[in-house]
């Protein structure tokens, strides 16, 4: 047997080798360059001044995985297609009052298309659940959205005083319970500049761009959904139910269908008003149903609103101004109730009805509204024109990118503009 002093001594030699070792260990790794830390989403770090980018659907689904980030800053770089999650594979944004999406969320003029989602939650249900932040710039493409819940909305399921800003949602299919909307199921906030077409259906509350609208303001706005639900249902609205609701400069062109408080425009004006807004689509119901909205109570108003009462079906209303199709598509019925066709709205007279300036594409030249065959033969009378300038309004739009003459560069754009905005 070894002595203690011989196993010392014979360990001394082996412990000098493994500090050795150690050292050279440290030493290589201070000499190797640092490994780049993986970036979170496509980068950024989730500020005002460097949002986390998004550029396909895996870092989308992400968010609503990652609650840590709901009040950070996001901004899409690319167009996204979510088919690859149905039904409840995709992660909501945003949940409760006390877990919203209170951050920024700008879609930086991308789309999201095919939102797929079969929800059983109680409420709060869209794209994003419940929104306390801002959401911007973003185009929603054939949203699917069957709730068995309340709240419902193709962006937004609830807005708590947040704000929406130049967003729409095309070709929406949105069916839930009560306070169901194409964009926005009930709002709070602040919605501008914002649209949707498809078709929503639910049982109160339902309107083709917000379902219950209380406390909110919502400008410059308007739907082409086609609507139905048995209570408070609207081409736009669904209800006003607040003294601070307010809809202005809004349209309506969708169909309604419902049982009691129907209307082209907003089921029900509970309180707040309707400013300077109109609708044309066909309106159908049981009870307390008019052309532009159902019904008014004692601290609700209808301003400066009209109707068409050949499209509608419908020769009355509890409020707003009922006229024919051609008194419809004719500017002064505006102008004479101080609408503003300077900054805000625009018309081909005789051919449509009344658009937001917003709308209109840049290559849509010539009357009647939409880009077609009219603006393609403007354009061509334009063609190699030079010396475009603000002073012959860059020959009379044509020179779309204002390069001071018209090209190629502006047939191009003009090409991806084609039948834009056609009724």
């Amino acid at each position: 047997m070894r002595s203690p002093d011989t196993a010392i001594g014979l360990w001394g030699p082996h412990r000098r080798i493994c500090k050795l070792a150690v050292s050279l260990f440290v030493l290589i790794a201070l000499c190797l360059p640092a490994r780049p830390a993986k970036a979170k989403y496509d980068g950024g770090a989730g500020t005002e001044s460097s949002p986390y980018l998004i550029r396909n659907p895996e870092q989308l689904n992400s968010i609503g995985a990652a609650r840590s980030d709901w009040n950070r800053h996001f901004k899409l770089v690319a167009d996204i297609d979510l088919s690859a999650y149905p039904g409840t594979a995709y992660n909501m944004i945003g949940t409760e009052m006390l877990e919203s999406f209170s951050g920024v969320f700008d879609g930086n003029d991308h789309t999201i298309s095919n939102l797929n989602m079969t929800s059983t939650r109680e409420r709060y249900i869209g794209l994003f659940g419940y929104v306390s932040g801002q959401i911007k710039d973003l185009e929603l493409v054939n949203p699917r959205i069957f709730a068995q819940g309340i709240n419902v909305g193709a962006l937004a399921g609830f807005l708590d005083s947040g704000t929406i800003t130049r967003c729409c949602a095309k070709g929406v299919d949105v069916t839930g319970d009560d306070n169901i909307g194409g964009l926005v199921g009930h709002s709070t906030g602040r919605i501008f500049d914002c649209y949707s077409t498809g078709k929503v259906s639910g049982d109160w509350y339902i309107g083709g761009l917000i379902g219950l609208v209380t406390d909110s303001t919502v400008n410059a706005s308007f739907s082409k959904a086609h609507v139905s639900g048995n209570g408070n249902v609207g081409g736009l609205a669904g209800k006003t139910g607040d003294e601070t609701s307010v809809l202005s400069d809004c349209y309506a062109t969708g169909n309604v269908n419902g049982g009691t408080y129907v209307g082209g425009l907003v089921g029900q004006v509970e309180r707040g008003r309707a400013y300077k807004c109109y609708s044309v689509g066909r309106v159908s119901g049981n009870q307390n149903v008019g052309g532009f909205t159902g019904f008014i109570r004692v601290l609700g108003d209808a301003v400066y609103c009209f109707w068409d009462m050949q499209t509608s079906g419908q020769s009355t209303s509890a409020g707003g101004t009922g006229k024919t199709t051609a008194e419809m598509q004719t500017i002064s019925t505006f102008t004479d109730a101080a609408w503003d066709f300077w900054n805000t709205w625009t018309m081909c007279e005789g051919t449509n009805y009344p658009v937001l300036l917003w709308q209109i594409p840049p290559a849509d030249f010539q009357c009647p509204d939409g880009v077609d065959i009219i603006d393609f033969s403007f354009f061509a009378a334009h063609w190699h024109m030079r010396g475009c300038s603000a002073a012959n309004s860059y020959c009379e739009g044509t020179d779309i990118n204002h390069s001071s003459m018209v090209d190629l560069l502006d047939l191009e754009i003009f090409a991806d503009r084609w039948l834009e905005g056609t009724p």
